[in-house]
């Protein structure tokens, strides 16, 4: 079986769809792992990280469960995951589809995402905890590494029956 490599060019900037995928799968594992201090890391700075619902995306509603717009922020949100929220002990397992490129804008490759994300207790029980897609602005940084200049969570499901402590 062949492997096709799809490179897109916009003005000048090459966006192999191999390296988004390692972008994602670099994504999952960081928050899989528990390797929370190592998220903010896969993004530019300033960004834009919210985590939202599709209900309110289709009502135009700009709001979000969790919301940064810097990667201090992002930092700021790992501090608290170690230091002060409480919840039961939890870890999640993702399953991150093939991205999309729907576009280009201001160097960035504008691309969606699907994932579904599966919560691991304490206990062992797991459940589906979300499913829905990421809507993501994605860029090099200076040495060409990619980066996210926006991630929007987008959760099929309105409901969520514990604390959101940890990144989606």
């Amino acid at each position: 079986m062949r492997v096709v490599r799809k490179i897109l060019n916009w003005t000048g900037i090459r966006m192999d769809v191999a390296r988004l995928v390692e972008l994602n799968a670099t994504y999952a594992r960081v928050i899989d792992n528990e390797q929370f201090e190592e998220w903010p890391k896969l993004f530019h700075d300033p960004c834009l990280y919210k985590l939202t619902t599709a209900e309110n995306v289709a009502r135009g509603l700009e709001g979000g469960l969790i919301y940064a717009d810097t990667r201090g922020m992002l930092e700021d949100r790992v501090s608290s995951l170690r230091k002060v929220n409480i919840y039961e002990r939890q870890r999640y397992r993702h399953i991150v589809g093939l991205p999309v490129v729907l576009g280009q804008a201001n160097g960035a490759a504008e691309v969606e995402t699907p994932f579904l994300i599966v919560r691991i207790m304490r206990e062992g029980d797991m459940d589906v905890f979300a499913t829905g897609c990421y809507r993501d602005k994605i860029k090099p940084d200076a040495s060409g590494a990619l980066r996210f200049a926006e991630r929007i969570v987008i959760c099929d499901g309105r409901r969520f029956d514990t604390l959101v402590a940890i990144p989606f």
